[in-house]
């Protein structure tokens, strides 16, 4: 039995199949099988991949000839259809600007490149299809970037964002800095530096809307800028772009006086843990440590059991109400882990000696980081003798798997901790 070929049309294109018959022992018949030998290309079966690299045997003009970047792109040119952010960005820009932004836009998220380099990205993405002939050379780009950061554009950019999105619920606010070595930003100033760093910072203020879990809002401040002074400028955006009816949600890095009295002065309803850094807190964790375990409040969370008991904190400037949160599993994870911690840094402490030509002191800083305040320390020739602090470690273990959850507004134990 030979096996014979045989031409078969799909879809208006002809491809040449082996047709080889063969004999099933178990139905005792002659069956056949059919294999694909390749595309019909004069007369002759040629392989698809061969066909494209054979000036031979298929026609140039059915070759490729370039390929664009397309798919990384389909998410994000959805997303700023889905925002309408290209319509914003229209009513703030002529057509090739707004283009040229959202090219960089893209890049930045898909495949970041320094910008001097984004001309060729541009070129090889479907983006030179559909914005043809984007003036992207370095001058332009910088033209362009200079022009939006002399202006109100990046306001008028977030009202329209605010007002068309209808963000009113819960706004996630957070603060941080960017230190910098450069003679060039107006904006860097010397401040308080996260980060320990001896340099001068920007401070970069961010809200998101939780519920489209999206950014809606930016500023930035020179570094020498408290962070209540920040609050207050933010908190007046947020009234100027007519957003009503929101809750702040922040982390602990605002639990001061000033910033708590500026929500309240300002009627904002927010939730925040407390920082054990004020002496009220203190004592009230201590006060509530009595009887946390109250079966009062026991509830479950996530089908874990969790204790929660209302508490108020008072100061002679103000008055909050919160929740005091208690969770037997969390406190045995974070004794395991902080018990675990403190032993290797004691090891690492010790077992390396201290170089000659420095200060003890500053060594062990060094290598203690923030776990120094647990240990106490001598010199013994070139080493390091640690001690375990009783008092330190006690006060730390007793607030693991408590914490304080403060808030303005009427607000139950549940949204508090779900928010």
């Amino acid at each position: 039995m030979m096996p014979t070929r045989r031409i078969k049309k799909i879809n208006g294109i002809e491809y040449w199949y082996e047709d080889i018959p063969y004999y099933d022992k178990e139905k005792k018949q002659i069956r056949h099988k059919s294999k694909y030998l390749g595309r019909n290309v004069n007369g002759e079966p040629v392989r698809v991949r061969d066909a494209l690299n054979s000036s031979e045997n298929i026609c140039p003009v059915s070759k490729p000839l370039k390929a664009y970047n397309y798919g990384e792109l389909l998410p994000l040119q959805w997303i700023t259809d889905e925002l309408k952010i290209g319509e914003y960005l229209g009513d703030l820009f002529n057509g090739k600007e707004r283009n040229m932004i959202l090219s960089m836009v893209f890049n930045r998220i898909a495949r970041p490149t320094a910008m001097y380099n984004l001309k060729t990205w541009y070129e090889s993405s479907a983006l030179s299809l559909k914005w043809p002939e984007l003036p992207l050379k370095s001058q332009n780009i910088s033209n362009l970037l200079s022009k939006v950061g002399d202006s109100d554009i990046p306001s008028t950019f977030m009202g329209k964002m605010f007002r068309n999105l209808g963000t009113k619920s819960t706004l996630i606010y957070d603060l941080t800095s960017f230190s910098s070595y450069s003679q060039m930003m107006n904006l860097l100033e010397y401040g308080y530096n996260r980060d320990g760093l001896d340099l001068p910072q920007i401070n970069l203020s961010m809200i998101v809307d939780k519920e489209k879990g999206i950014p809606v809002m930016y500023d930035i401040y020179p570094g020498s800028i408290v962070d209540v002074t920040t609050l207050k400028n933010t908190i007046k955006k947020i009234k100027a772009y007519g957003v009503e009816d929101y809750t702040l949600v922040m982390d602990r890095g605002f639990f001061s006086k000033g910033d708590i009295e500026e929500l309240l002065h300002e009627e904002v309803p927010f939730i925040m843990p407390a920082a054990m850094i004020l002496k009220s807190v203190k004592q009230l964790m201590s006060s509530v440590q009595k009887d946390i375990e109250s079966p009062e409040y026991l509830h479950k969370y996530n089908k874990k059991p969790i204790f929660v008991k209302p508490v108020t904190l008072e100061e002679k400037e103000f008055k909050i109400n919160g929740y005091c949160f208690y969770d037997p599993k969390r406190e045995i994870e974070e004794k395991n882990a902080f018990y675990s911690r403190i032993y290797d840094v004691k090891e690492k402490i010790e077992e390396t000696a201290i170089p000659g030509w420095r200060k003890a002191g500053e060594v062990f800083k060094e290598r203690a980081g923030y776990m120094a305040s647990f240990y106490s320390w001598k010199q013994i020739d070139d080493h390091f003798k640690i001690t375990i602090k009783k008092n330190a470690v006690s006060q730390r273990i007793n607030r693991m798997g408590k914490f304080f959850l403060f808030y303005n507004g009427e607000r139950g134990w549940m949204e508090c901790l779900t928010v």
